[in-house]
C-alpha cells in the first residue's frame, strides 16, 4: 500500500468526510484523516477497509497546532495527490451581535485553515503539475441566513477561495472546486452522504482541465452527468 496516492481529509466526521474517505479509498487511495479527536479518528479508521488510514489529531483554530499536523502528513504519508477541506465551525449568531473573537476563531477554522493546507500541499502538486484541491462549501454562501452569519461568511469565503486559488493552479495542472450543498446532508434523502461523495470523486477524475468544474451546486435535483 506503500505506493498508493494519498487523500487528506481535514475535518474528518461521521457523515460526508467519512462517505468521502470510503469513496477514495475504494479507487486506491491511503487516507490522512485530521480533526480535534484521536479517538474520533481511530474510530473512523476502523470503518474504511482497505486503504492505510492516519490519524492526525489537530485544533485547526491552533495556527501552530495545526501546522505541525500538516508537516507530519506531509512527512508521514507523502506529497498528496488529493486535498479534501470539510472543516467548519458552526454557531448561531446575528450580525449585530456577533462576538468579534468568536468570528476571527471562526474564520480561522472556516477559512483560514483550508488556505493553509493549500499552501502547505500545492508546491508538491506544482511540481508534479498534478493534484486535486476541493472545499465544502454550503448553501449559505448563496442565500445567507442572519441566524448563522458567521458561518454565512465563511462558505461565502471558501466559495470565493476556490475561485481565485483554482485560477492561480489551474495553469499548474491543479484543479481546485468547490461542491456548494444547498441542504442538510442526512442518509436516505437526495443529500445522502454517498450521493455526495460520487461528485467529489467526480470532480477529481474529471479530465482534460478544459472541462474541469469549478463549482458544483448540489440541490436535491442534482445528477451527475
Amino acid at each position: 500500500m506503500e505506493n498508493r496516492p494519498v487523500c487528506v481529509i481535514i475535518g474528518m466526521g461521521s457523515q460526508l468526510s467519512l462517505a468521502v474517505a470510503r469513496r477514495f479509498a475504494q479507487e486506491g487511495f491511503n487516507l490522512a484523516l485530521l480533526a480535534r479527536s484521536a479517538d474520533k479518528l481511530f474510530n473512523y479508521a476502523n470503518l474504511i477497509p482497505g486503504a492505510k488510514v492516519a490519524g492526525f489529531p489537530a485544533d485547526i483554530a491552533d495556527l501552530d497546532d495545526y501546522q505541525d499536523a500538516l508537516q507530519q502528513i506531509q512527512r508521514r504519508m507523502g506529497d498528496p495527490q488529493v486535498l479534501i477541506y470539510n472543516a467548519a465551525s458552526i454557531r448561531q449568531g446575528v450580525p449585530t451581535n456577533l462576538d468579534m473573537g468568536e468570528l476571527l476563531n471562526d474564520f480561522k477554522v472556516n477559512i483560514g485553515g483550508a488556505i493553509l493546507a493549500a499552501q502547505q500541499f500545492s508546491p508538491a502538486m506544482r511540481r508534479k503539475h498534478r493534484g486535486t484541491i476541493l472545499f465544502t462549501g454550503g448553501g449559505l454562501a448563496l442565500n445567507p441566513t442572519p441566524l448563522y452569519s458567521s458561518l454565512a461568511i465563511g462558505k461565502a469565503g471558501i466559495r470565493n477561495l476556490a475561485y481565485s486559488l483554482g485560477a492561480e493552479l489551474e495553469s499548474d495542472g491543479i484543479h481546485v472546486a468547490t461542491i456548494t450543498i444547498q441542504g442538510l446532508i442526512r442518509e436516505g434523502t437526495p443529500f445522502d452522504p454517498a450521493k455526495i461523495a460520487e461528485v467529489y470523486w467526480h470532480l477529481h477524475t474529471q479530465n482534460p482541465k478544459e472541462v474541469w468544474d469549478r463549482e458544483i451546486v448540489y440541490d436535491a435535483n442534482y445528477r451527475l452527468g
